[in-house]
């Protein structure tokens, strides 16, 4: 038996048993697990918590609802530890340091 046909015999059952294993699994029925929730209770309902739980029911529809939209910013805010959301930037158009403008002259 020369190199060739042994080759091409042992890609055959690779391709076999991968296509066996593969019908194997899709024809396996999933397991739900059961998710048991944490043992502490909340000190007192948080309506941002459930705004955002219904903001991500909403799915890709909530980047077009405003009220997701500040929900998210309240929460980005509160993650990042902003007292106040950060001011509003000034229409004025961005200027460079003077020191800048003169390194990209030279």
């Amino acid at each position: 038996m020369d190199g060739k046909t042994l080759a091409r015999i042992a890609a055959i059952i690779f391709v076999a048993v991968a296509i066996t294993a593969t019908a194997l699994e899709m024809s396996r029925k999933e397991e739900l697990v059961a998710v048991i929730p944490p043992a502490f209770a909340p000190s007192a309902p948080n309506p941002l918590r459930e705004d955002l739980r219904r903001c991500q029911g909403f799915g890709e529809a909530a980047l077009r609802d405003r009220n997701c939209l500040r929900l998210w910013a309240e929460q980005r805010d509160r993650f990042l530890g902003f007292k106040t959301p950060p001011a509003t930037p000034s229409p004025e158009p961005f200027t460079q340091s003077p020191a800048a403008t003169a390194t990209e002259a030279q």
